[in-house]
C-alpha cells in the first residue's frame, strides 16, 4: 500500500510490537546522502507519488522502477513490466525563421504513438509474464531528445523564463497528441483490458492528478468528451528517458538536460576525439572569433565559456553549462513538464562540492514539487582539474565536420595536478576535469555526525539558498 493506508499500516505495526529492530531516520538519511556523494546513487523515488499520480493506480501498488528510473509500471506474479519506448527529437521542429512548430510535434508524436502499438502487437516476449503485461495494459513511453539544442537554435538561455514556458508547451503537446492517438486506436480496437477503474476512465488527465490547468492550446474538454466514449488504447503514454545512445546518432545533447560542457572527449574504435559544441563553434566562426587561441581557452576553462572575455555577453547566457545553472530551476522545470508525464522521467541533479545540508534541502524541494523521481543520478565534479591540453591544429574558416572534431594525437600536455579520481569513465567526459560521474572510491570521509546536523540546521534555515546553489 501507499499514501494514509501505508502510514497507518506503519503505526500499527509499531504498536503491536512487530518491529525487530529500530534505525534512527536522520542516521539513515545521512548514510543514504554519504552514498550519494561518493556514488552517485541510490536514486530517489517517491512511492506515493508513483502511486497517487499514476493511471495504473487501479491494479494495486506499484513497487518498482526500471534501471533508469523513468518507467513506473504494475508488476504482479503474472506480469513483468515491459517499456516500450521512442524518443523525439526536438530540433527538428524548430523552424527557419525561429519559431517552434508545435503542429508538426502534434502529427510526430502521433505516428509514434501507432508505431509502438504496433510494436505491442507484434513484438517477439521472452517470457509469458511479460506478453501478459503489455497486453492487458498497454504502456507506451514517449521520450525527447535535444530539448538544449532546441533552446539554442531558439537563441534562449536555458533558464529563461521563455525556455521555461517551452518545456511545459512541448510536453503538454506531446502528452496531447499521444492521447489523441491512443483515443483514436481504442475507437478502432478497444480500450486497453485494465482500463475500466482507471483514472483516465473517470475522466482524469495526468495534469490533474497533478492539480495543474492546461493551456489553451489544445482542445482538452473535447478530447476528455471523446476518451470518456471510446477509452484509450493504453494505460500510460510518457516517459522522457536519458537517450544517452540514441541522441548520439542525430547528434543531439541527451533527452531534456543542458549540456554538460562545451568541450569533451569522445572515445570511439578508431581513437580519441575533443569534440566542440557544434553550435557553439558555428556562433564563434559567424563572429570570427574561432582560431587556435580561442580553442586553447576553452580547453583551459574546461568547457566553460563564461570567464572568455571575447565572448559576447548573449553568447555566454546561451552556453551556460549544467554545473553553472541553479538546480532549482532544473527542478522547477522537472515539475512543470511533470504535469504531462504520466509515468516518470530520468532526472539527473549535479553539484559541484555537496555536502549533507545542499543535497537535504534539493532533496526536500524536489520531494515538495511533486515529482515522482527525485533523482536519478547525483552528478558532481572533482575538486582539482586532471589534464589540461592545448590544441595545434589549423583554424578552420567555416564549422565542418573536421573542425568539430580533433583527434587528441594532436593534443600536448600543458599542466598536470595530482588529483583523486572519484569517478568511472564514460563515453564523453569534459576535458582537463575529473569524470564527472560517481562510482566510489575514496571519494568521501566517514561522517561526522556534528557536522552533517549543522549542514541540515543551516539548509533548514535557508533553504532558498541551497536550493539556488550553483555548487
Amino acid at each position: 500500500c501507499w499514501g494514509p493506508k501505508f502510514e497507518a499500516l506503519y503505526e500499527q505495526y509499531e504498536k503491536d510490537g512487530l518491529a525487530r529492530k529500530t534505525v534512527k531516520a536522520q542516521d539513515l538519511w545521512f548514510h543514504i546522502m554519504e552514498s550519494q556523494i561518493e556514488t552517485g546513487t541510490p536514486y530517489m523515488l517517491y512511492k506515493d507519488a508513483c502511486n497517487g499520480k499514476s493511471n495504473q493506480q487501479n491494479l494495486g501498488t506499484i513497487k518498482s522502477s526500471n534501471l533508469c528510473t523513468e518507467i513506473v509500471e504494475y508488476t504482479a506474479k503474472d506480469e513483468v513490466a515491459v517499456c516500450n519506448l521512442a524518443s523525439i527529437a526536438l530540433p527538428k521542429f524548430v523552424t527557419k525563421d525561429g519559431k517552434f512548430d508545435h503542429q508538426k510535434l502534434f502529427d510526430i508524436t502521433y505516428v509514434a504513438t501507432r508505431n509502438l502499438n504496433k510494436i505491442i502487437d507484434r513484438n517477439f516476449y521472452p517470457v509469458p509474464e511479460a506478453r501478459n503485461s503489455n497486453m492487458r495494459h498497454r504502456p507506451i513511453g514517449l521520450g525527447v531528445q535535444g530539448l538544449a539544442d532546441a533552446f539554442i537554435k531558439l537563441r534562449l538561455p536555458f533558464d529563461s523564463p521563455e525556455a521555461k514556458q517551452l518545456n511545459k508547451d512541448i510536453f503538454e503537446t506531446i502528452y496531447y497528441a499521444a492521447m489523441t492517438c491512443s483515443k483514436d486506436q481504442a475507437k478502432e480496437f478497444g480500450h486497453y483490458e485494465s482500463y475500466p477503474g482507471s483514472p483516465v476512465s473517470e475522466g482524469k488527465f495526468q495534469y490533474d492528478l497533478w492539480g495543474v490547468t492546461p493551456s489553451d492550446r489544445w482542445e482538452w474538454d473535447v478530447l476528455k468528451e471523446e476518451v470518456q466514449k471510446y477509452g484509450v488504447r493504453n494505460s500510460l503514454l510518457v516517459a522522457p528517458m536519458p537517450t544517452a545512445s540514441t541522441s548520439q546518432i542525430l547528434g543531439n545533447n541527451e533527452c531534456f538536460e543542458p549540456y554538460h560542457s562545451n568541450i569533451y572527449t569522445r572515445r570511439v574504435l578508431s581513437g580519441e576525439f575533443v569534440v566542440v559544441n557544434k553550435h557553439l563553434l558555428k556562433d564563434l566562426v559567424k563572429l570570427g572569433l574561432w582560431n587556435d587561441d580561442m580553442k586553447n581557452k576553452l580547453i583551459a576553462n574546461g568547457g566553460s565559456v563564461q570567464n572568455i572575455e571575447e565572448i559576447p555577453e548573449n553568447i555566454r547566457a546561451l552556453y551556460r553549462t549544467i554545473w553553472e545553472l541553479s538546480m532549482k530551476d532544473i527542478i522547477d522545470m522537472a515539475a512543470d513538464r511533470g504535469a504531462y508525464i504520466d509515468q516518470s522521467q530520468s532526472l539527473n541533479l549535479f553539484m559541484q562540492n555537496p555536502n549533507f545540508g545542499k543535497l537535504t534541502s534539493m532533496h526536500f524541494y524536489a520531494w515538495k514539487a511533486g515529482l515522482k523521481t527525485g533523482m536519478y543520478y547525483l552528478r558532481t565534479q572533482a575538486a582539482a582539474a586532471a589534464i589540461q591540453f592545448t590544441v595545434n591544429k589549423e583554424t578552420k574558416a567555416e564549422p565542418t565536420a573536421e573542425a568539430a572534431t580533433t583527434e587528441t594525437k594532436g593534443l600536448e600536455p600543458q599542466a598536470e595536478t595530482n588529483a583523486k579520481a572519484q569517478t568511472s569513465t564514460p563515453a564523453a567526459t569534459p576535458v582537463m576535469v575529473n569524470n564527472q560521474n560517481n562510482a566510489g572510491g575514496g571519494g568521501v570521509q566517514p561522517v561526522n555526525i556534528a557536522d552533517a546536523q549543522a549542514q541540515i540546521t543551516c539548509s533548514l534555515d535557508n533553504p532558498e539558498g541551497c536550493e539556488m546553489c550553483g555548487s
